[in-house]
């Protein structure tokens, strides 16, 4: 069997390098990996401080010649970031967004404003219009935001009526039950998952088939081996989340995923890494 023949029985998946705008180090990194073929997708916090159009260009130009990625909004509702737009609640006394922990309990309750929600989302995908001349190919979330109650309705309202062909990330998992129990981020990824896909669904949303790349973030992480697994029954279109980027200030002030990102970005552009990905039966081009 040829070459080429292999290469078109091989499952395409998007490996998506989520965060990119947050700080210069992080968006150099994800460039490297995209202009090496090492990733596919990233997805851009344009809420970011220091996100300008400098940023979006350099991307931009990645894919003039050739598409190499898809580049997606990362719609970020969590502090430290600071909202777009006027008027959205709650806000910290610093008139920054909510925590995680804070904003999760506030969507559970239905205590989050919808129409806030409509014009902060909005106002973020707008810019990214703006920085990048086109509507986004696809719409996640930081901290996987865009699963909660009442903030995935304004997000799937913004959607169908302004980007309508843009897929939306959904985070469920397809691997057997038993091999989930050990990651509890990601079975709550998965109830939350259960409830959005259906409500796209009715929506005529698109939204990937599956996910993963969740996992504890601990120091010694073991990432080459948690990659592998993240692999495993991953069917066409799946995305599998990443972190890749080198450490600057600004992460450090913003973020406290920090050495990992490093981590990340060794293996994903180590030498062995494509062909780990043919041996799985896997591209990304």
């Amino acid at each position: 069997m040829s070459a080429s023949a292999l290469t078109t029985q091989r499952r395409h998946i998007w490996l998506c390098a989520d965060d990119y705008g947050i700080s210069n180090s992080v968006n150099a990194g994800i460039r490297e990996l995209i202009m090496r073929g090492r990733i596919n997708a990233t997805s851009v916090m344009v809420a970011a401080p220091h996100f300008d159009r400098a940023d979006a260009a350099s991307l931009s130009m990645l894919n003039a010649a050739t598409a190499r990625a898809a580049i997606g909004l990362h719609v970020t509702l969590t502090g430290p970031f600071k909202p777009l737009s006027k008027g959205f609640q709650p806000l910290t006394s610093g008139g920054a967004f909510p925590s995680l922990s804070q904003l999760l309990r506030a969507s559970l309750l239905g205590k989050l404003h919808h129409e806030a929600l409509v014009i902060e989302i909005a106002m973020q995908l707008r810019a990214f219009v703006t920085a990048f001349g086109q509507p986004p190919d696809f719409i996640d979330g930081h901290q996987h935001v865009q699963l909660f109650p009442q903030i995935r309705d304004a997000v799937f309202k913004i959607v169908t009526e302004v980007a309508p062909k843009a897929w939306v990330r959904q985070c469920g998992r397809v691997t057997p039950l038993y091999q989930r129990l050990g990651d509890a981020k990601g079975l709550f990824l998965d109830i939350l998952s259960a409830g959005f896909r259906s409500r796209a669904r009715k929506l005529g949303v698109r939204t990937n088939p599956a996910f993963a790349g969740t996992y504890s973030f601990s120091p010694d992480a073991d990432f080459p081996k948690l990659f592998h697994g993240f692999l495993q029954q991953m069917p066409e279109g799946g995305v599998i989340m990443c972190h890749p980027g080198f450490v600057d200030a600004e992460l450090r002030r913003l973020d406290p995923l920090t050495t990992l990102r490093e981590k990340e970005f060794a293996y994903l552009n180590g030498e062995k890494f494509p062909g780990m990905l043919a041996a799985q039966g896997v591209r990304l081009g």
